[in-house]
């Protein structure tokens, strides 16, 4: 039989459905300014998510539009009128690359976070469970990929994959697929931790005595208990991607203006307007990028802190509880492998 270990918070079995849904559940717990920080980050990546979603029906022009019924669009325009957010040097609507830079982004989340997760898990599992030789290589090549910067790994895939001038979809596997390869010692290290726990349990021990296969033990009794930490790291990991597409971007080797908008690149040509008191074109990516990666971030923290019974104690009135890093900290350190 599979239990879920000490610290998982458990659902009440008698409330509704919808109630036991996991965002449900902890904004049900939470209470002050955790609650606060909850919601904030719920909010924040909704509104990405939705963003992101609804590209088409919320940008007023395409990506790479120049021009509409009235002629081409004024350059370097300030927000108000058909521009709300005014224009670039090269002519972009300022609001339509702002919202189409969210639908980038979220390709490249799902690209790199999801990739690296399916990979690392299953690792994780096969190497903290069977141990031996193969725990042992695949740990020394774990330390080793997780020695690389993932910026650094990203230009050189980017350059690799097409030349530093991406399409929408070389851009997005180029810095998805070094998101991935940089990820997956995270995810590897947390899942292998917890299956060499896990399985020393009485739990684990019964289903061998009764003749559970290895796989249905991975699977059915291991699993479900080893991944209750992946919601932070894959918060954390969805905003650094942000990032890592940003800083690529930044430095040349994102994806063209023609193919895609991309938070980074328009940052990128920005640079050149500050001097000459042109805020507008640097500002809402910028915002944009910050706003993404604070949502994530908040939603990612306080989950965690609602599945720590000890940062949960802090829901006791009058009680000074634990520190909330304290649960964030440790899952870090586990993960760099201190």
């Amino acid at each position: 039989m599979s239990v879920l270990p000490a610290n998982e918070p458990m659902a009440n079995p008698r409330a509704p459905f919808y109630r036991r849904l996991p965002v449900v559940s902890h904004l049900n717990r939470s209470v002050g300014l955790q609650r606060g920080m909850l919601v904030a980050g719920l909010v924040l990546t909704g509104l990405f998510l939705l963003t992101a979603l609804l590209a088409p029906l919320l940008a007023p022009y395409g990506f790479s539009q120049l021009a509409d019924a009235d002629g081409n669009f004024p350059t370097q325009e300030a927000p108000g009128g058909k521009h709300l957010l005014g224009t670039t040097v090269g002519g972009y609507d300022v609001l339509s690359r702002v919202i189409w830079g969210a639908q980038t982004a979220l390709f490249v989340i799902v690209v790199a976070v999801l990739m690296s997760i399916v990979i690392g898990v299953v690792l994780g599992l096969v190497s903290g469970y069977f141990g031996g030789w193969l725990d042992r290589i695949l740990v020394v090549i774990a330390d080793a990929v997780y020695a690389f910067p993932s910026l650094l790994v990203a230009i050189v895939m980017a350059i690799v994959i097409s030349g530093g001038q991406s399409s929408l979809i070389g851009g997005v596997f180029a810095a998805g697929t070094a998101i991935t390869l940089v990820f997956i010692p995270q995810y590897f290290r947390v899942i292998r931790a917890e299956t060499v726990r896990l399985k020393a349990e009485p739990f684990v021990e019964s289903a061998k005595v009764v003749g559970a296969s290895n796989i249905r033990i991975m699977s059915r009794h291991i699993y479900k208990n080893a991944t209750r930490t992946l919601p932070l790291i894959f918060t954390l990991n969805a905003s650094e991607a942000i990032l890592v597409l940003a800083g690529l971007g930044f430095l040349g080797f994102g994806i063209e203006p023609s193919s895609a908008a991309e938070w980074g690149y328009d940052l990128n040509k920005a640079l050149a307007d500050t001097t000459s008191g042109i805020w507008w074109t640097g500002l809402f990516p910028g915002v944009a990028i910050v706003l993404t990666v604070m949502g994530l971030t908040l939603m990612g923290e306080s989950i965690n802190d609602l599945n720590d019974p000890r940062l949960r104690g802090r829901k006791a009135a009058g009680t000074g509880g634990p520190d909330p890093i304290v649960g964030t900290a440790a899952i870090r350190a586990e993960v760099s492998g201190l």
